[in-house]
């Protein structure tokens, strides 16, 4: 069994897609067919309206999987924040040739937005203010052949981008204080962390139902394997000094794989991994191989600059193979 996940960059339609949908389609669906996946995961699928005032559809997914086999699996995803039609943008996705057992979206759901008073903000916050978090995070009960379930977890962090603080801009990106920018961006780094625990709450809820849960989590987490997010999800014995822990440590794949072939972005000149698919215990044992397809990168900051419209995505896509039905 092959599972993949993919950010795709904002794919949409027009008037808001920076280029056709028929343009991005051309390099987006050999990379995903490419992948032969029996369980999609996408970030960054924008949601259209069919008509106006109609709740927004997957409508720019659903030309991308037109003649590919993923036109026929079922799919679930998140929502926006009022009625159930889909978000307008960054919409998480699972498709799968299996059945879905059950799926939904968390959003402080085990984990209350943190209340933060922000000390350069112009004027002054009187009270503290809730981080929220950007989007929700999707899980999703797989039925495979045989009775088993497996979990997956598709999620798009935030980036580590400065949040914005009242006064502290003069444009979009110039910064009037590095006090400024350095608040924002600690704001940025506790959404990310705090998201990634409620991530991990979510999966020892499982492991307390069944030590044995087959356990993914996967998506686009902007943070590399060194990290806070990474180091709240992964669990691992070194950090909670007990071994009896060691079973609901979540093992990150891209650990198998030579370590220069090692990334999913670049980023200024530089490799990184951003993208993960990280498991549990009792996955792992079925676990074979990983694949990143990052062979046609561009580096993200040298293509902005220079590249009119590029419709390829900075994101490479990571499948992983599975002795799995």
């Amino acid at each position: 069994m092959r599972i993949a996940t993919f950010n795709v960059e904002s794919l949409d339609l027009r008037p808001k897609a920076v280029l056709p949908i028929r343009e991005r389609i051309r390099i987006l669906r050999p990379q995903i067919e490419r992948l032969d996946a029996d369980v999609l995961c996408l970030q960054e699928v924008n949601g259209q309206r069919a008509a106006p005032h109609e709740e927004r559809q997957l409508l720019a997914l659903d030309r991308l999987l037109e003649t590919t086999k993923y036109e026929t699996y079922t799919r679930v995803s998140t929502t926006g924040g009022k009625g159930e039609g889909a978000a307008d943008v960054h919409n998480l996705v699972i498709l799968t040739r299996f059945d879905f057992k059950s799926h939904r979206q968390i959003r402080h759901e085990l984990v209350a937005p943190a209340g933060y008073r922000r000390v350069t903000a112009e004027p002054p916050d009187k009270c503290a203010q809730p981080i929220n978090w950007d989007r929700p995070v999707l899980h999703a009960e797989i039925e495979l052949p045989g009775g088993r379930i497996l979990h997956v977890f598709n999620l798009h962090f935030r980036a580590p981008l400065a949040v914005p603080i009242p006064g502290g801009k003069s444009a979009p990106f110039v910064w009037n204080s590095v006090g400024a920018w350095a608040e924002g961006f600690f704001l940025a780094d506790m959404m990310r962390a705090g998201q990634a625990l409620e991530v991990r709450l979510a999966v020892e809820q499982l492991l307390d139902e069944d030590n044995d849960a087959l356990i993914m989590v996967c998506g686009d987490f902007n943070a590399q394997s060194n990290q806070t997010p990474i180091k709240i999800l992964l669990g691992t014995e070194e950090d909670t000094g007990n071994g009896r822990l060691g079973y609901r440590a979540l093992v990150s794949l891209e650990r198998s794989i030579a370590h220069d072939r090692r990334f999913s972005v670049l980023h200024h000149g530089g490799p990184q991994m951003v993208d993960h698919i990280l498991v549990s215990r009792a996955l792992l044992a079925s676990y074979k191989q990983l694949e990143i397809h990052n062979e046609t990168l561009g580096d993200e900051l040298v293509g902005y600059a220079k590249t009119d419209r590029s419709p390829d995505s900075y994101h490479a896509p990571l499948v992983a193979t599975f002795f799995l039905p």
